[in-house]
């Protein structure tokens, strides 16, 4: 009997994963089906990514300021496209009201 050779994951394919679930708004089950891998594996990461504040996968545990403040900025582009996006809206909804 042959055994399995046991597959491993880089850290990006993991946090890729994870950003699935967290901010594209799949299931677990869907995402981890989708990237053929288990359900369980995919949730485990994910609790990673939570207990370790978005510093999971690096070596040691060990997050550098440089990794801080590049995740402090990275979640306030997000936040900031967020709000350009609602006033976008905004702007076209009472453009055409005013039509």
């Amino acid at each position: 009997m042959q055994s399995q050779k046991r597959r491993q994951y880089t850290a990006e394919f993991k946090r890729e994963a994870v950003r699935l679930v967290t901010e594209q708004g799949y299931g677990v089950t869907e995402a981890a089906h989708n990237l053929g891998i288990h359900a369980h594996m995919l949730g485990r990461w994910k609790r990673q990514v939570e207990t370790q504040n978005n510093g999971a996968f690096v070596k040691n545990g060990q997050v550098s300021s440089e990794q801080e403040e590049l995740q402090r900025l990275r979640q306030e582009v997000k936040r900031l496209r967020m709000e350009r996006e609602i006033l976008k809206k905004t702007v076209r909804f009472f453009a055409s009201e005013s039509s």
